[in-house]
């Protein structure tokens, strides 16, 4: 098996087992038999947990990055890829792995004891940020109604995570409605 496929697998598996189980509480021998692979040929590919966990939230920045942007080109008008934001959560909160967001658990965990994994969270989050507007710039829109859509959008990630429930994707993009509508209404 080629190393970039035993990188690939051990990444993957890893951000399986973070994800149901936090950062913390995996450790090396557990996620070396979970991917199969020797503990030797595991630190050969990362001389840390740090790599790994870096290589994972790598791994999430780009899926979030490309599954967002398939679902707002799949929007006919800027105001509705605006709203595709709250369609792509909708998705993702009814996944049966979706435990909130990784970049905010991973934070949450770690944000306090390695400056790396806070710093590529906020570098996470400031894209999405950019990105919602880039999509308000081209709606037409103010950009405080890119902060206020990014605030929903994060607002739902967690609420959906505690709670348990989808829901809050659809509350938000309701809310997102009005925001959009008024700030839209008032640039004209």
């Amino acid at each position: 098996m080629e190393v970039s496929e035993i990188r690939t697998r051990i990444v993957a598996t890893a951000d399986e087992l973070y994800n149901a189980k936090g950062i913390q509480s995996v450790g090396m021998d557990e996620l070396r038999t979970a991917a199969g692979v020797s503990l030797k040929r595991l630190y050969q590919e990362f001389p840390s947990k740090s790599s790994i966990v870096m290589a994972v939230l790598e791994r999430r920045h780009e899926a979030w990055t490309d599954g967002l942007d398939a679902k707002v080109r799949e929007a006919a008008t800027p105001r509705g890829q605006l709203l595709a934001i709250f369609d792509y959560l909708s998705q993702w909160f009814c996944q049966d792995t979706f435990r909130g967001c990784g970049f905010i658990n991973s934070f949450a965990e770690l944000g306090a004891v390695s400056p790396e994994v806070a710093d590529y969270a906020r570098g996470h989050k400031a894209s999405f940020q950019e990105y919602v507007g880039r999509l308000t710039k081209e709606a037409g829109g103010p950009p405080v109604l890119a902060a206020q859509l990014s605030i929903l959008a994060e607002g739902a990630q967690t609420t959906a995570a505690i709670a348990g429930s989808p829901d809050a994707a659809g509350q938000a993009r309701q809310a997102a409605v009005v925001l959009i509508d008024a700030a839209l209404s008032t640039a004209s």
